[in-house]
């Protein structure tokens, strides 16, 4: 198992608001990987944002490379990990973004804070199949109770009676949104992805992955012990052999002929255009050619080819998309506002979205299919949560806005990982028309 300095989870980043961190990484292990530092907005310094063969090579084994991090506006619970096939599964660790000096949170202080998966994906490329379906959840490296392979009292967080304290939760899971709770005590979320947000108290949240949540927690119960608990969303019909967290024994395709729908490989695909592994980053050949034309095409499509029912029962004509490595360039300081909307293809599943380079504004969401019309009419401009990573529920739709504002390039990623299809588009990053319909409202923050 691929872990860094021999620990699982990885070491904890700790820094200010707006400090700069130099990391070495020194691959030791059999294949190349990098780190993405997921949430950090990296402005003017993409070379360090991490994506394979995106932005930056792998690091090959037994070389090194040193991240240069820069933290500007971000406040609050971050994470680092791999951004190499499978690898995020076990290389990851939190970052923790610390107020100025100086300065202080802005609610109460709290009283106190605190297997190979790379042969899955290889197996399961090799045919063009699913990977197994085995299923094992963890909690700060621990699965709990009723498993063997946990330490003698599994993880524990000791509190005391009367005190609050600041929890920084990250969904590390590679494809499960989950339902985190604790017994008999509700729970206050502060922020969000790096972002203070007006606080909602609740008793258990859903929290997507790759997505990280500040929340304050009161120990105001008798004195006892109280279970703290994840369970996985599952919202689509795949056949999973085990769902609890005693799940820990891969089951491997036991022969070539396990592959995908019609003996086809699974995809994934934005607008009909699936992903193409480059043969030279994108950064180098924008710099290089002045251009993308030949290397990169800069045609990614701003509409769907053809518009049919996304969240009716489809035909297996939608199965197939076409093969390239496109991208759309946009002008800096130029408004941006993105639909996802989610589809009834296949097995379908509520599906999370990451923004490289930025925070963006969440200011629409619902079900059904996005209607021109009418959805916009339930946007919420005055103030929507500054996030980077969303979940696009399933025959469902999200918007989101935000300012090109960060030069280079931007990639907006699916957050559940197959090989290398995950990339929804980048380049500066897909754009649409001004929206004037819109009232010229746009989402915005105060200084």
């Amino acid at each position: 198992m691929l872990t860094v300095n021999g620990g699982f989870p990885g070491p904890t980043l700790h820094v200010y608001k707006g400090d700069r961190a130099y990391v070495n990484v020194h691959n030791e292990g059999t294949y190349g990987v990098i780190i993405h530092w997921h949430g950090v907005n990296q402005p003017r310094n993409p070379w360090s944002d991490g994506p394979e063969n995106i932005t930056q090579c792998p690091i090959k084994p037994g070389k090194n490379f040193t991240y240069e991090v820069i933290f500007s506006a971000e406040e609050g619970t971050l994470w680092w990990h791999a951004h190499s096939d499978w690898t995020r599964a076990t290389v990851h660790g939190a970052i923790i973004i610390l107020p100025d000096k100086g300065s202080t949170y802005p609610f109460p202080k709290p009283d106190a804070q605190d297997g190979d998966v790379k042969q899955i994906i290889d197996n399961a490329t090799a045919t063009g199949a699913d990977p197994t379906l085995s299923d094992a959840y963890t909690i700060n490296g621990q699965p709990g109770f009723p498993n063997n392979c946990s330490n003698e009292s599994s993880y524990k967080l000791p509190v005391e009676y009367g005190k609050t304290y600041l929890l920084r939760v990250i969904n590390a899971v590679m494809n499960e949104e989950m339902f985190f709770g604790i017994a008999k005590h509700n729970l206050t979320v502060v922020a969000q992805d790096g972002a203070y947000i007006k606080p909602i108290t609740t008793s258990y949240i859903m929290i997507t992955p790759g997505q990280t949540m500040d929340i304050l927690l009161t120990a105001n119960q008798t004195s006892s012990y109280y279970y703290i608990a994840a369970t996985p969303f599952v919202d689509s019909n795949a056949p999973f052999d085990s769902t609890n967290t005693s799940a820990i024994l891969p089951i491997l395709c036991s022969n070539a002929s396990c592959g995908g729908p019609d003996g086809n490989r699974l995809s994934a695909s934005l607008n009909n255009i699936s992903f193409v592994t480059p043969s030279i980053d994108i950064l180098q050949a924008y710099y290089r050619y002045r251009s993308l034309p030949g290397v990169f095409g800069n045609d990614f499509p701003s509409q769907p080819p053809y518009v049919f029912n996304y969240t009716g029962d489809v035909g297996n004509n939608t199965l197939y998309p076409s093969l390239g490595t496109k991208a759309r360039l946009i002008n800096y300081g130029e408004a941006v506002e993105i639909v996802f909307q989610g589809t009834n293809v296949g097995n379908a599943e509520n599906h999370p979205i990451h923004l490289h380079g930025y925070s963006f504004y969440l200011v629409g969401t619902g079900y059904g299919n996005f209607s021109n019309t009418s959805s916009p009419s339930t946007y919420n401009v005055n103030d929507p949560p500054e996030v980077n990573t969303i979940g696009v529920p399933k025959n469902g739709w999200a918007t989101i806005r935000f300012l090109a504002n960060n030069p280079g390039v931007c990639i907006s990623v699916y957050a559940l990982s197959f090989g290398k299809t995950r990339y929804l588009g980048y380049g500066h990053c897909p754009h649409c028309e001004e929206w004037n319909h819109r009232g010229n409202k746009f989402a915005a923050t105060s200084s």
